[in-house]
């Protein structure tokens, strides 16, 4: 009798061409046999699907530039290059203009992964279910913490770097962080990740800043993956720009921070504990108008498990300023009972405006609009923290393509996987 697994991994080969010429494009729901998937009787294919699905000849139905990760090493062909590692499969792409695609095959792999290539590449991890994040087959553990200030720079720290050099990704310290040198070329145009778990886990606590990712002069695009740490968890530099959709995001101070912009839409925020806040963004002086911040749409920020929701009641923020260039909307986003009242909380000795700690049609325990009113000393000055916004103020910042824009101010979402953009 076939198990339920392979027979998962056979309907899903079955409804799929066998060709390793093209990617796999099929947006469309497929009519499986009888008995796949048990009472399921159709799913939804995203590009990478046949790919992903764990089988004897692994590569088979992905792109034809595509490389393999297999740490046992035991599949190796004439017809694809494999490799032990991550890194190892990342450096051997060549310096061109084509898109490459890595396959990860499941397991555990201790490494922390740095993506300096200009072209696009995706790295896809292997599952039965590329649209549940949480049968995830691949992790990646890796990264350190910068506690008590034992490296130069948190840019060290991170599991997953996309950057086009060290530089780039220096995060420096203090409002207006590293300066980056003018002359510093942009990294990667169109990076994406599938179905991958980042996790850095030096210390189970909030003890010095411990990336799981880092992007910074580089577009980046994050479907169904995990980033877990406990203190600056995310962090998009300058010029970063990314999108993350159906992600689970875990930490417990500032785990969203940066000078970029971050979009994380339809995905869930685990508050491991509560301090500091969610969001610390820093924002960044420009000649030009721009929309850096952080923006967290149709999502759940919620205590990380019942057991510590009860001693987080009412406690964790936010978010604070870091700077006055601080920019971080939640819209149509449900807060658990863990969110103080009063939303943001002060940090810095500047002045609030012209920065933005806003909220759009949240909703839930964690919202409470008399607290949200409350004023708060702020550098000295009694301040209403939170900014509730009407339609009106929100439109500008609704959409993807209303915040990822040019220095010409023209939307910059090409980099995007339109599968997963909902708007």
């Amino acid at each position: 009798m076939l198990s339920k697994v392979y027979l998962s991994s056979l309907c899903l080969l079955l409804a799929v061409p066998f060709s390793r010429t093209l990617p796999v494009e099929l947006e469309t729901r497929a009519t499986l046999p009888a008995g796949c998937y048990g009472k399921r009787t159709g799913i939804h294919f995203t590009t990478y699907s046949a790919c992903q699905i764990p089988s004897d000849d692994p590569i088979a139905h992905c792109p034809q530039s595509a490389v393999l990760v297999d740490p046992s090493m035991a599949h190796i062909s004439n017809d694809y290059p494999t490799y032990p590692t991550i890194q190892q499969a990342i450096d051997s792409i060549p310096n061109n203009n084509r898109r490459y695609t890595i396959l990860v095959m499941a397991g555990t792999y201790h490494e922390q992964l740095n993506i300096t290539r200009a072209a696009p590449l995706s790295i896809i991890g292997q599952t039965y279910d590329p649209l549940d994040h949480s049968k995830n087959l691949v992790t990646v553990i890796g990264g350190t913490a910068n506690y008590n200030s034992r490296y130069t720079d948190n840019a060290f720290t991170s599991t997953l770097t996309v950057a086009p050099n060290l530089n780039a990704s220096l995060t420096g310290s203090g409002p207006t962080g590293f300066a980056v040198p003018e002359d510093t070329p942009f990294g990667n145009i169109d990076f994406r990740v599938y179905n991958i778990d980042f996790r850095n886990t030096e210390f189970d606590i909030s003890n010095g800043p411990a990336l799981a990712i880092s992007v910074s002069r580089a577009n980046a695009g994050l479907y169904y993956c995990g980033f877990y740490s406990y203190q600056d968890t995310v962090y998009i530099g300058k010029l970063g720009n990314a999108y993350f959709f159906q992600n689970e995001i875990a930490g417990q101070t500032d785990f969203l921070y940066g000078f970029g912009t971050a979009y994380i839409s339809n995905s869930k925020l685990l508050m491991r504990s509560c301090g500091g806040g969610v969001t610390a963004w820093k924002g960044t002086n420009t000649t030009f108008e721009n929309k850096y911040g952080v923006y967290i749409a149709s999502s759940d920020l919620v205590a990380a498990n019942s057991t510590i929701a009860a001693t987080m009641k009412g406690k964790c923020a936010l978010g604070r300023p870091w700077n006055n260039l601080h920019r971080s909307i939640f819209m149509d986003t449900y807060m658990d009972a863990s969110i103080r009242p009063v939303g943001y909380i002060p940090w810095s000795a500047i002045p609030i405006p012209p920065a933005l700690l806003g909220e759009y049609g949240t909703y839930g325990p964690g919202w409470d609009p008399v607290g949200r009113n409350t004023t708060q000393n702020q550098a000295g000055v009694p301040t209403v923290m939170t900014t509730e916004l009407t339609d009106s103020e929100v439109k500008k910042f609704r959409k993807p393509e209303d915040v990822f824009i040019t220095e010409q101010g023209k939307n910059n979402i090409d980099w995007i996987d339109q599968q997963f953009y909902a708007w």
